[in-house]
């Protein structure tokens, strides 16, 4: 009997131990690896969106004002959803082309939450975009956009070291100097873009974070251990549009839209080829994505679906992962809306670009 209570409590200690020894990785450990990450000559990377041209301004800032009407769009995307605090972005933007600047303006602003830390990022850009007739045929659009960056570490989600007993786990408050703090840092930012086009194809170029803005989260000294750097991110983009029914009722309109995307930040690089068909007010799509950072991996496929009315656009993208972190991070998930507001008379010809809507 005596035998039997003492195995009991030696089965409760252990399972005490393996209890805080639980903890101890995936709220102390985990977190602290994650501020490493962040801080000790690290690299700032751009979130990413799988619907390129649904959130056409965040690919390359000379869309701004490309189409002939305004519009509204808004993009939501929940990447690995499986794995706990990992990638959740979101943009919101308006363009629209005014005669009285010869080409388009927009606005955009996006937010990125990552990491168990919950380090965020909100930014804020304007856009202007200058539209330059070379030939009858063919259009180029150059743009330039400022904005404004913030970012911040959200410390309160963290545990620290000495909150922690083997035998009872999470018992007190911190008292590390990092516990309390609220560390942040902001900064402008700049971007430029080009894209030429005719009625039947379009190519561009876009580079952001053109100053390449350095990061100290969390020392005030100009100390290069402690600063993250935002790199520079390259995009290059092409397509065409091929019809395979023309029609002057949409609905009964078919096009093929082959195209392919290369980006390029800091040591890694994604190539994504993909082909969208439309059906009238139907689209599907689908993209092959490959990673480049030391070697060349698979990473998804990805599918899209879209319909698109008279006003409103709404597009979903399934990723799908094929890379080896495929049984962690199995998918990812993104929905775009678009609104299209009133046409207005334009005194110019307005040369719209016929690039995928989704």
């Amino acid at each position: 009997m005596i035998k039997e209570v003492k195995n009991k409590a030696s089965h409760k200690e252990k399972m005490r131990v393996h209890s805080a020894f639980k903890i101890f990785i995936g709220k102390i450990l985990l977190p602290f690896a994650l501020l490493l990450c962040i801080n000790f000559n690290s690299i700032a990377q751009d979130p990413q969106f799988s619907q390129f041209y649904a959130n056409p301004i965040y690919t390359n800032p000379a869309f701004a004002g490309s189409s002939t009407v305004g519009r509204v769009v808004s993009n939501v995307r929940n990447q690995w959803p499986s794995i706990a605090g990992t990638f959740r972005s979101g943009s919101f933007s308006f363009d629209e082309h005014y005669d009285a600047i010869n080409g388009g303006f927009g606005a955009m602003a996006t937010y990125d939450e990552q990491g168990v830390g919950k380090l965020r990022t909100i930014t804020a850009n304007a856009i202007y975009a200058y539209q330059i007739p070379v030939t009858k045929n063919i259009t180029i659009q150059a743009a330039i956009q400022a904005g404004f960056t913030q970012k911040t570490i959200d410390m309160s989600s963290l545990n620290w070291f000495d909150q922690f007993e083997v035998q009872n786990g999470i018992v007190r408050n911190s008292k590390d100097a990092f516990a309390n703090a609220s560390p942040s840092v902001a900064y402008p930012n700049f971007s430029a873009g080009m894209i030429v086009y005719s009625k039947y194809f379009y190519a561009g170029l876009a580079a952001h974070n053109l100053t390449e803005p350095r990061q100290a989260l969390l020392s005030t000294a100009n100390d290069s251990r402690w600063v993250m750097t935002q790199e520079r991110r390259y995009t290059g983009h092409a397509g065409m549009v091929i019809p395979i029914i023309e029609s002057r009722n949409i609905n009964h309109t078919s096009n093929l839209y082959p195209n392919i995307i290369y980006m390029q930040q800091g040591f890694a690089s994604q190539l994504n080829l993909g082909c969208y068909i439309s059906r009238g007010q139907l689209i599907g799509g689908l993209y092959y994505r490959q990673i480049t950072a030391g070697a060349r991996n698979p990473e998804a496929f990805v599918i899209l679906l879209g319909i698109r009315t008279q006003k409103v656009k709404i597009g979903y993208s399934y990723d799908a992962t094929v890379s080896q972190a495929s049984s962690g991070a199995p998918n990812s998930h993104e929905v775009s809306l678009a609104f299209e507001l009133k046409k207005r008379k334009y005194k110019k010809v307005v040369r719209p670009v016929r690039c995928p809507d989704f």
